[in-house]
């Protein structure tokens, strides 16, 4: 049973309702629905690509000592 027993979550549930409303919380779901499809889907995009050689930066150019 532990601390919260299956009424708990009930209670819980319809408080939450009442204060936000189902309107938003069908809006907050589906907005999080679509954030998790986006990083799944940045994700697979990551591993389809191949790697990409790195650029080698160029070399800097050795300075000149400064005269006195």
């Amino acid at each position: 049973m532990g601390i919260f027993d299956w009424k708990h979550w009930i209670v819980l549930l319809v408080v939450v309702v009442l204060v936000f409303g189902t309107k938003k919380l069908k809006n907050f779901g589906s907005d999080l629905g679509e954030s998790i499809k986006g990083f799944k889907k940045a994700m697979n995009e990551d591993e389809d690509k191949p790697a990409q050689p790195s650029v080698q930066p160029a070399q800097p150019t050795p300075r000149r000592p400064m005269r006195r």
